[in-house]
């Protein structure tokens, strides 16, 4: 019993601290202008005002690059591999949104 609530414990920790992109920023998302913010989405470093897209378990946040290693990232210089995908998806965000 110990062991489960242990477990549980540690997953709900991990989604916790998971790196995800803030959506307000979705219109800049994929356009390579650079005008992202910190702790925006990108899909390569030229999205971000950093020139930063961290890797976040395979989604692009841009950090700055003395925070590129913290709470999971490992580094600059990410280029999804699924940009197609993760632009639609920030495309359908700003509709969202309507800005």
């Amino acid at each position: 019993m110990v062991r489960i609530a242990l477990f549980a414990t540690l997953a709900f920790v991990m989604t916790v601290l998971a790196i995800t992109p803030n959506n307000a920023g979705a219109k800049n998302v994929g356009n390579g202008a650079g005008a992202q913010f910190i702790t925006g989405g990108c899909v390569a470093d030229a999205d971000c005002s950093s020139a930063c897209c961290a890797n976040a378990s395979n989604v692009g946040v841009c950090s700055a690059e003395a925070a590129a290693f913290q709470n999971g990232k490992a580094g600059c210089n990410f280029v999804d591999p699924n940009s197609a995908a993760t632009i639609a998806a920030a495309k359908a965000q700003v509709a969202k949104q309507g800005f």
